[in-house]
């Protein structure tokens, strides 16, 4: 059974769609919704280097991001609930200093 993909609050998803919007390069737009997208069919893609599991989970208000993808210079930040089959966005991010904070 596939995972949905959603964002936790309209907030998030707003910040979200912020963020990728001020990424200038259309390609690399496409490249992060598509590696989202993938998620649903498989969350945890072990093997993979741009996947890691993070130790410990990054707070974000009352949410945790355990997991992290890396796509080019940037990080998608979510966690997984297995339970409801739910892949949880909480976050895109450009590298530097401030990624996990």
């Amino acid at each position: 059974m596939k995972y949905q993909v959603k964002f936790p609050t309209h907030s998030l998803e707003d910040k979200f769609g912020k963020s990728l919007s001020k990424i200038p390069q259309i390609n690399i737009q496409d490249e992060i919704m598509g590696t989202i997208g993938k998620l649903a069919d498989n969350p945890r893609p072990y093997g993979k280097k741009a996947f890691k599991k993070l130790t410990p989970p990054v707070q974000f208000h009352q949410f945790a991001a355990s997991y992290r993808m890396r796509i080019r210079n940037h990080r998608v930040l979510y966690d997984v609930e297995d339970k409801r089959k739910i892949v949880w966005i909480l976050a895109l991010r450009k590298k530097g200093e401030r990624t996990y904070k």
